[in-house]
């Protein structure tokens, strides 16, 4: 994988680091983490390189995930931040929403966290998210109903989501 490779699939790969781990720092040491492992093993052929890249990804968070398990520490507090500045009224709002859908989000298992991270925020289809997560495409769909439901009804939303 190529310099310029990585600088296009940086942005990416940190959104999903931040799904995974809910914390900017934590997402960061993941990215970061990720990127040298990306370095240091060639992508394998056949596999597109954003696909390897989130699959090593979350390898390496379930090995993270694993140790702090084991060694009791608390669990990361999210983060939440708007990334553009608003007026007041507006501001607020928005990070009254935003604060809703985090909680709502925080109560989704990890599995239905990531899936929905894959297809609603990286725009990948259910093919791909099931590559990256070598899991039957069935499973990606299964998972992403599943999740979409659990926050429309959280959220009080009629009907679901869309989030293609």
């Amino acid at each position: 994988m190529t310099k310029a490779d990585l600088q296009l699939l940086l942005p990416a790969l940190r959104r999903f680091a931040y799904s995974l781990t809910g914390s900017r720092a934590d997402a960061d040491d993941l990215t970061q983490n990720t990127l040298v492992r990306l370095l240091d093993h060639p992508t394998p052929d056949g596999v597109p390189a954003a696909q390897w890249a989130f699959r090593i990804c979350r390898n390496l968070w379930i090995d993270e995930y694993r140790a702090r398990r084991v060694r009791q520490t608390a669990q990361p507090q999210i983060e939440y931040e708007t990334l553009t500045e608003t007026d007041g009224e507006a501001q607020l709002l928005n990070d009254i929403q935003l604060t809703q859908v985090g909680k709502a989000l925080d109560t989704l298992p990890p599995e239905q966290r990531e899936v929905l991270s894959l297809v609603a925020v990286e725009g990948m289809s259910y093919q791909e998210a099931a590559s990256v997560l070598a899991i039957p495409a069935g499973t990606i769909m299964s998972r992403l109903a599943r999740a979409r439901l659990a926050i429309a009804n959280k959220l009080k939303l009629p009907g679901g989501l869309t989030c293609n």
